[in-house]
């Protein structure tokens, strides 16, 4: 590894794990493939202009559509940034966008005590076509890990900087791709990169610490009218760690159907951590405010308040692997650990 390499201006760190932006056209469709982001970096100007600061690629092998990405890769990116820590003032990752939220959310979690930018990005439209979106967002996404305004984990996605725990994809064919319904842009970048400044994290002190996740069992519920509860009665084991449960509207579930509070029930028994998100773009959980949501405070779920559900399932992700003790675990999963919470 190693491009425009010098000691007087900001170093910063791309790490390509796979996606679209550095994909190719295939018999079956786009796909990665080996050096082939590298050598279509090499061929932009922008990337050896003056102001462009100092920048050097990592290339994951296997590269990985997103849609294959586990909590192993998740792993695997977590120890490639604290490894290289000390030697990069800024980190960009580049991503596929289909599962980019729950990564982003991922390490926001794994990397304790985090004091420099992590920003996540790629494309809709892979570099190698003409009207790709990858350059802008590459460019820009360097530009603000250099800039020493951030110190957390970023999307930046056409023109908009998210905190990644906040962000989903919110459309599959349009370049604004993500948004971040419940928390406020970090920056946008028109003809300058606007700060702001009132919605950004304060660096964190101490020394980096990266907490790797366990893959443990668990699942994620989405309640829909006339859904049967029963056919996921089977799922609810004592291995199962951790449910989401995506609600109507402020946590509300069917009052009609007696099915759901005893298999809800049966997994808080067996030890699972029940939290309740909300199917709602915009918009907060709040356990008991209806009659139809108080019988899930009842049984001791989780107030997933305005958290998405790439962070709700990271975050137990997260909690499993750093704590043993469920009253723990139930207690941080309701306390806002990094911006995840308004």
């Amino acid at each position: 590894m190693g491009c425009n390499m010098c000691g007087c201006k900001k170093r910063i760190c791309l790490i390509y794990t796979g996606g679209t932006i550095g994909m190719v056209p295939s018999p079956n469709g786009y796909t990665p493939k080996a050096g082939f982001f590298r050598r279509m970096l090499e061929e932009m100007p922008e990337m050896y202009d003056p102001d462009m600061p100092s920048w050097s690629l990592l290339e994951f092998d296997p590269l990985l559509d997103s849609s294959n990405i586990t909590v192993r890769e998740w792993n695997k990116i977590g120890r490639a940034i604290a490894e290289r820590y000390r030697d990069f003032d800024g980190f960009i990752v580049l991503h596929g966008t289909d599962t980019m939220s729950y990564s982003a959310s991922a390490l926001s979690f794994m990397l304790e005590n985090l004091s420099k930018p992590v920003v996540f990005t790629g494309a809709q439209i892979p570099l190698c076509q003409l009207r790709s979106d990858g350059r802008d967002n590459i460019i820009n996404s360097i530009l603000i890990a250099a800039s020493d305004k951030i110190h957390e984990v970023c999307l930046y996605f056409n023109g908009k900087l998210l905190r990644g725990n906040r962000s989903t994809k919110k459309s599959s064919d349009h370049l604004e791709a993500f948004e971040s319904p419940n928390a406020p842009h970090l920056a946008e970048a028109g003809i300058s990169i606007r700060y702001n400044e009132a919605a950004i994290r304060p660096p964190c002190v101490g020394e980096l610490r990266l907490q790797e996740f366990f893959d443990v069992p668990i699942g994620v519920l989405k309640v829909f009218p006339g859904i049967q509860f029963e056919l996921f009665a089977f799922i609810m084991t004592d291995q199962l760690k951790g449910v989401v449960l995506e609600t109507f509207g402020a946590g509300n579930i069917p009052s009609c159907q007696e099915s759901l509070l005893p298999i809800i029930q049966k997994a808080y028994d067996n030890g699972a951590i029940i939290t309740v998100c909300s199917q709602c773009m915009q918009g907060s959980v709040s356990l008991g405010a209806y009659a139809t949501s108080k019988s899930l405070q009842n049984i001791g779920a989780v107030d997933g308040k305005d958290m998405t559900t790439e962070a709700a399932v990271t975050k137990l992700y997260y909690l499993f692997s750093h704590y043993t003790d469920k009253d723990a675990i139930k207690e941080k999963m309701t306390q806002n650990l990094r911006g995840e919470i308004s």
